[in-house]
């Protein structure tokens, strides 16, 4: 809201000719004069009407200038930087009148007071390279309720065009993914404005985010259980063939069930546990996490016999020592690992479960 301050004293009536007119300069301010509850990020504007500010100042309440703009003109004021939560500010200044005469710049007003701040985190992070099914994450330390709000304040931009969406995985929790997966490197600049947006019931964004970073190559693991091997295609050509042993087939809950994986994790040794089947802090090399529900690709020595033959794992891909050292320096985080063939199909609950969703599903989360 705009409001209108006019600083001349008394106006002459037209009655008393002998009387000086006063000042004809006039101040508008944007938010008005006493205003409560600003946004912080609303537009804050002082206007000098019929004359032209000498000097112009927003302080805080310890006195600290806020950043802003003089139109070159000096007609026209604006901050450059959002202001602060629960805030007062108090303008300051003087205006020279087109009659001449100088008048003071005075008004105060106050930002909003969140009940509560939530705190984001976006990935990937700047400068990361990744593979070509790497979604977008932004994770809230609170529920969102909001959601439409949050996503207007999200945007994506690509060095080449790229179809996506944002969907909400859960209530602390939206992703974008392309509709298929990344062109190899694209560059990707992510930018999340979150700062003073309303999350509802009295939260608001703690502050704006960005990232850039960069696809990789495109890779991807073909992982056809039935076959007993894994396969390994680099920018859309063959470049291995892994003898492997997937995730008993008789046994549900020691499937690798289909669907598609990414990458998520990486890491030269592994300590595994599965209560379930009887075995705890078994070490594993060059392993590379591909779901929380348990499963990974990694090396598997002792199964070496069965590598290629027969699927006997708890539902990890097992590889030789060998093998899994060169696919594990292969992959990127990102790398889609599409499992078919089996007798079970992953459910989609786990943190990462982008591609087990087809295009209609993933839309249909979306809040805008």
């Amino acid at each position: 809201m705009t409001v209108v301050l006019l600083l001349s004293g008394c106006g002459s009536s037209g009655t008393d000719p002998g009387k000086p007119a006063g000042p004809v300069a006039g101040l508008a301010l944007e938010p008005g004069n006493g205003a409560g509850d600003v946004n912080p990020t609303a537009p804050i504007r002082a206007t000098a009407q019929r004359g032209r500010f000498d000097e112009i100042a927003l302080t805080n309440a310890d006195g600290k200038q806020v950043a802003g703009e003089l139109s070159p003109d000096r007609t026209t004021w604006h901050a450059s930087t959002p202001l602060g939560y629960g805030g007062t500010y108090t303008w300051s200044g003087r205006i020279t009148g087109q009659d001449g005469k100088s008048v003071p710049v005075r008004g105060q007003f106050s930002t909003l007071k969140p009940d509560q701040t939530v705190r984001a985190t976006v990935n990937p992070i700047d400068n990361a390279e990744v593979g070509i099914a790497m979604p977008i994450s932004v994770k809230f330390d609170e529920p969102v309720k909001d959601k439409a709000a949050v996503q207007r304040a999200l945007k994506v931009d690509t060095s080449v065009p790229v179809e996506g969406a944002w969907a909400w995985l859960s209530d602390e929790q939206v992703d974008w993914r392309p509709k298929n997966y990344w062109p190899a490197h694209t560059h990707v600049r992510v930018s999340a404005d979150l700062y003073g947006v309303p999350y509802g019931d009295g939260a608001y964004g703690l502050a704006d985010l960005t990232t850039e970073f960069n696809i990789g190559r495109a890779q991807v693991v073909k992982a056809d259980v039935r076959t007993h091997q894994l396969v390994v295609e680099r920018d859309g050509k063959q470049v291995a063939t892994y003898p492997a042993s997937y995730g008993e087939e008789y046994d549900p809950g020691r499937n690798t069930p289909n669907g598609t994986y990414i990458v998520m994790q990486k890491d030269p040794v592994e300590i595994m546990d599965n209560p379930r089947y009887g075995y705890r802090n078994v070490r594993k090399t060059w392993a590379a996490r591909i779901s929380n529900h348990g499963e990974f690709i990694h090396e598997n020595q002792e199964n070496a016999w069965a590598l290629g033959k027969v699927n006997n794992s708890h539902g990890c891909i097992n590889l030789s020592a060998a093998n899994a050292k060169a696919y594990y320096d292969s992959a990127l985080i990102g790398d889609p690992v599409e499992v078919t063939g089996s007798a079970s199909t992953m459910d989609p609950g786990y943190d990462v479960y982008d591609w087990l969703l087809n295009w209609d599903q993933w839309t249909k989360k979306s809040a805008a």
